[in-house]
């Protein structure tokens, strides 16, 4: 009997260590995945967050920022994805741009992955898929899903309450993780606020103009479908969202003001902090609701699902949804054409601090020819002109 036991206890450590094994290698294989990216002929420079703040050089953190200078005296403006990455339309439509962009005046600077500590984690308990696949004409490219918030295994331990600074703002323990929290950031702080530290002082040294940082909502959260700006942004949100929603979206795109309460957020902190405007977009993302189905690729990728349609049906969401979902190609067009309009605006605004591009796909072109049209081959691309994030 006791070798019988004996036996059983042997047979079980096996058969957790071979689980420990594998979850071990998903683990492994998602932290490290590189994600490549084939920058636009405009690039001129990829420079990293430690630029800007030092200690970043080595960590998880030390991101890249693709620097687009047409050479043309104008203005610079900075495109933010990836703060939130678990919300992947915001990342994918920064990868979008970095690869599609021509600068005609005045300089972009594009961050990928601003928070890549949250890309290598998923949300723990929400058995969220660790990748996902967007389909090309020259194969399938990879994309590491995230969290929302930095990986507790490059910050921890997190505080009783997370005191912000320089507000002093008391927030929930784990903001101290959240990048759009810990806006502007400081130099001795953990390493989110290390990281939106880094981007402060780019802005500042860089005498950024507009700062636009890309997100998705649930649809049960009521700033969504919107652009919340900072005060110095107003005028461009208004005619971007009058504009956008009168001849392109079906949903209509609205605007909001940045709380001059609520600290620690990109739209309020850099406006406040920085000589640049300021201004967030949000666009409807089901799979972060809470009342939703199977949380798999399919739902990240198509934005269909029966139980937020049913929510919708009572009444329950700030946006709306239908057999149709909201589809990965309608959030980044969504986002591209916002980006692109609120640049137009602001030119027409300063034109001596323009910034123009062109070559970016909208709303219109990336849901036709789809999302993955434009994406180039880093097979095709010569080693040099390859950068990962």
């Amino acid at each position: 009997m006791k070798n019988n036991l004996k036996i059983i206890k042997i047979i079980s450590l096996v058969i957790a260590l071979a689980f420990a094994a594998i979850a071990g290698r998903d683990f492994y294989e998602h932290r490290h995945f590189m994600e490549p990216v084939v920058p636009s002929p405009s690039l001129t420079e990829v420079k990293k967050l430690s630029d800007y703040e030092p200690s970043l050089k080595g960590t998880v953190n030390d991101s890249n920022v693709y620097v687009f200078d047409s050479g043309v005296p104008g203005g610079t403006a900075l495109l933010i994805g990836g703060s939130h990455p678990e919300e992947p339309a915001a990342n994918l439509t920064a990868s979008l741009v970095a690869e599609n962009v021509k600068v005609e005046q005045g300089r972009l600077f594009v961050i990928i992955r601003s928070n890549r500590s949250a890309s290598t984690c998923t949300r723990m308990g929400e058995a969220y898929p660790d990748f996902y696949h967007v389909k090309t004409p020259w194969g399938i490219k990879r994309f590491r899903m995230g969290d929302r918030c930095t990986n507790p295994l490059d910050s921890w331990p997190d505080p009783e309450v997370y005191l912000h600074y320089p507000s002093r703002q008391m927030l929930a323990y784990m903001d101290i993780r959240n990048l759009n929290r810990t806006w502007p950031g400081r130099p001795n702080g953990a390493i989110t606020e290390r990281t939106t530290w880094a981007m402060t002082q780019l802005i500042r040294r860089e005498k950024v103009d507009m700062a636009v940082d890309l997100h998705e909502a649930e649809l049960e959260y009521p700033v969504e479908n919107t652009i919340v700006t900072h005060e110095k942004g107003q005028s461009v949100a208004a005619m971007t969202s009058m504009v956008l929603t009168a001849e392109l979206f079906e949903v209509p795109l609205s605007m909001e003001f940045s709380p001059q309460a609520l600290h620690g957020l990109s739209h309020r902190e850099i406006g406040d902090h920085t000589d640049a405007m300021s201004l967030l977009v949000e666009v409807a993302e089901p799979m972060i609701d809470r009342i939703r189905g199977i949380t798999d690729e399919y739902l990240l990728m198509t934005g269909r699902d029966e139980f937020v349609m049913k929510a919708g049906e009572h009444k329950l969401l700030y946006a709306p949804i239908d057999e149709r979902g909201w589809p990965i190609d309608v959030r980044v067009g969504r986002h591209s054409s916002t980006f692109q309009k609120m640049l137009e605006f602001y030119s027409l605004e300063a034109p001596d601090r323009a910034v123009i591009i062109s070559g970016v796909p909208g709303y219109t072109e990336v849901i036709e020819n789809t999302l993955g049209t434009y994406f180039h081959d880093p097979k095709q691309a010569p080693p040099e002109k390859v950068f990962y994030d």
